[in-house]
């Protein structure tokens, strides 16, 4: 697939994370990654459509321009709700871990994992809720700008075989306007690991 397309699904899927369930926001990134963005072009409209979640008028047409030439069927692209803003989810952000074992272990891997690597700038966490009485979920924030689609799948794999079901990953290219989801995650999160970018940056 071409670059741009893999980057227009990517920044497409960076943009639905405040809206789209996160069972069905990991697998499409796992798609992407696998190069099975055709897949994501039959599934993603008709999954909007279910789940009833809504575009602005600028996500709607990143959709569209992602999507069609992929196969995507054109009804059901114009069948996607437009946004109702009384309709959005209200998410809470904590940099603090609420002791999940699991997530703190998976942290410690990742650590390491992703520690001075090339392309990485910063890899952070935060601590996701959604409403009272809801356990907070772990949202990894990396700052790359190396394969970020790429960077994303292998995340994905490594949290999963930790144990995370559903894995969060949000890997935000430096070129790319965080949205509000991100920027709220982003202001109240831990650092994990500086990659090579950021050491580099302290040494200068």
């Amino acid at each position: 697939m071409a670059v741009r397309e893999n980057d227009l699904c990517h920044e497409l899927l960076l943009r639905l994370a405040d809206r789209l369930p996160d069972r069905h926001l990991w697998r499409f990134r796992d798609w992407l990654a696998g190069d099975a963005a055709e897949v994501i072009a039959q599934v993603l409209p008709g999954t909007l459509v279910r789940e009833r979640v809504g575009l602005e008028d600028d996500e709607h047409r990143l959709l569209a321009e992602a999507l069609l030439p992929l196969g995507a069927d054109p009804a059901m692209v114009n069948a996607v709700l437009p946004a109702d803003p009384d309709a959005l989810p209200q998410h809470a952000f904590s940099p603090e871990s609420p002791g999940d074992p699991v997530a703190d272990s998976a942290l410690l891997v990742l650590g390491a994992t992703l520690r001075g690597r090339a392309g990485v700038r910063e890899v952070r966490s935060s601590w996701r809720s959604s409403g009272a009485g809801t356990a907070a979920k772990l949202v990894l924030l990396v700052t790359a700008s190396a394969d970020p689609v790429g960077l994303t799948g292998e995340v994905q794999r490594v949290l999963r075989a930790l144990g995370e079901s559903e894995p969060r990953v949000e890997v935000l290219p430096p070129e790319h306007e965080p949205t509000a989801y991100h920027r709220a995650a982003l202001a109240q999160s831990a650092l994990v690991c500086a990659g090579a970018e950021e050491l580099a940056g302290r040494r200068g």
